[in-house]
């Protein structure tokens, strides 16, 4: 029995007993979707922090302060419709699936990103990135949702690792193509690499993902079963508004906000890092060139390689343990226990070491530590990051997309404010006190995770929002 069985055994269309719905795709086809995504999702985090090297040259061309660019366009205007994009999308995705919607998506990228190459002012500059960040975000939320959509219980995770390392990519590889195309050709030429990449993203998905929700779970095969009298043929498209704030309501569950919350508050310490990476690094190293500034963001990529690497192992490992031990008794919690040496070690200690190190190490040797700080924040965070979003697609689904898209726009919200805050917060009372706030945060959201791991039955059974069955499965490895 597979842990989908019970959610569409009633449906009438179905037959249970002889259907696997993990196995409508190839090996090859699932690695295929799944680096289409991938590539697919960079584009949103690549896009919100194309902007910090080349702050000045923006400003300077549109006549307005780096204060105005910086955080009008890179917080409010974009991060902020990241958020209200996930929201949007994601009921669309349960309702018409998932292809139909990245390909509406996308186009918007490349609208977008073209009216950012020719704005000749803040206002058209600020209704590009808007419309950029509205296109942008739909992969965040239905990225995830795809993957649970593919990949059994025990090797979801290291698919979705695999799908957060490349996504964080984007602030770390944003920052040096930006600084390398603003010192060398000019910032609108950043402007027209995402175009490009979001028309590439555009065809693969057209080209090479099918469909992926599970057969007659969309909210339109509901609605088509109730018109059985009608002949198929006869079937027209229907448009059906849906609210974006449903999803909103699934953050109630306590698990799902605590979990949610945890990963915000990892994921936060990430921009505290790399948000005044210009101001903290450059400065005390002696490093003004935006394209080596740009290169400074480089080890935090390669720590999300290495922590997406080893976190979905990790956490399917956790999975598949737990089956065995409880003679195929699935807890869902067991996911979560890898991502708790992170947030209690890993992440607070890349925060307040590179602080102490900022402060007093200097030359080649501070240098190389800081660097070294950002590459186990990076792993870090992406050891968090990916278990915790697999566990909510787990639980919830029937409503992967929903509850992907309420914590991606909890968490974009909370890290635009710590965004904003981060830069006047490190010049008022120092980056050391900064970022021990910022270390506190994510204990807390170790806290967070503990009780979750501890307390996750009753705590889902105080308030079902739709949970999955926990039902009883046969271990990956044992035999009958």
């Amino acid at each position: 029995m597979s842990e989908t069985t019970p959610l569409l055994a009633d449906h009438p269309r179905l037959k249970p007993s002889t259907l696997d719905v993990y196995d409508r795709f190839t090996d090859v086809q699932k690695r295929t979707i799944t680096a289409t995504i991938s590539f697919a999702g960079i584009i949103g985090l690549f896009a919100s922090a194309c902007f910090v090297p080349s702050v000045p040259e923006v400003a300077k061309d549109l006549r307005t302060t780096g204060t105005v660019i910086k955080h009008v366009l890179t917080i409010f205007a974009y991060m902020l419709m990241i958020a209200v994009g996930n929201l949007i999308w994601a009921p669309y995705a349960g309702f018409y699936g998932r292809q139909p919607v990245y390909l509406a998506s996308l186009p918007l990228v490349c609208i977008g990103s073209l009216g950012a190459v020719f704005s000749q002012n803040v206002p058209h500059l600020l209704i590009s990135r808007t419309i950029q960040a509205l296109g942008a975000s739909c992969v965040m939320s239905v990225g995830p949702a795809t993957i649970s959509d593919i990949y059994k219980l025990e090797q979801r995770g290291t698919a979705m690792g695999v799908f957060f390392g490349v996504t964080l990519l984007g602030p770390a590889t944003a920052p040096l193509t930006g600084g390398i195309l603003s010192t060398y050709a000019s910032w609108r030429m950043m402007q027209l690499l995402l175009f490009a990449m979001g028309l590439t993203a555009l065809i693969l998905i057209a080209t090479f993902l099918p469909e992926t929700s599970h057969p007659g779970t969309r909210g339109i095969d509901l609605l088509y079963e109730n018109d059985s009298f009608k002949p198929v043929k006869r079937r027209k498209w229907r448009w059906v508004w849906l609210s974006p704030f449903t999803s909103l309501k699934l953050l109630r569950g306590p698990t799902i906000f605590f979990v949610a919350s945890a990963a915000t508050l990892s994921l936060s310490s990430f921009f505290v890092l790399m948000i005044p990476l210009s101001y903290t690094i450059g400065p005390r190293y002696g490093i003004t060139s935006p394209a080596l500034i740009g290169a400074c963001f480089l080890p935090t990529g390669l720590g999300n390689i290495v922590g997406a690497t080893i976190a979905g192992r990790v956490a399917d490992c956790a999975v598949t343990k737990g089956l065995k031990r409880r003679n195929g008794q699935w807890f869902p919690e067991d996911r979560l226990r890898g991502a708790t040496y992170s947030a209690l070690i890993l992440i607070p200690m890349s925060l307040l070491l590179f602080a102490l190190t900022n402060v007093y190490v200097p030359g080649s040797k501070g240098l190389a530590l800081t660097l070294a700080c950002l590459f186990l924040n990076g792993a870090g965070v992406d050891m968090v990051l990916a278990p915790s979003a697999t566990y909510l697609v787990d639980v919830l689904r029937t409503q992967s997309a929903e509850v992907i898209a309420s914590s991606s726009a909890f968490r974009n919200v909370i890290c635009a404010v710590a965004c904003a805050g981060v830069l006047p917060m490190i010049n008022s009372v120092g980056i050391i006190p900064t970022n021990a706030v910022a270390a506190i945060f994510v204990w807390i959201g170790f806290g967070l995770l503990c009780l979750s791991i501890r307390y996750g039955d009753p705590l889902r059974a105080w308030l079902d929002i739709g949970y999955t069955p926990q039902t009883t499965r046969k271990p990956t490895g044992i035999s009958d």
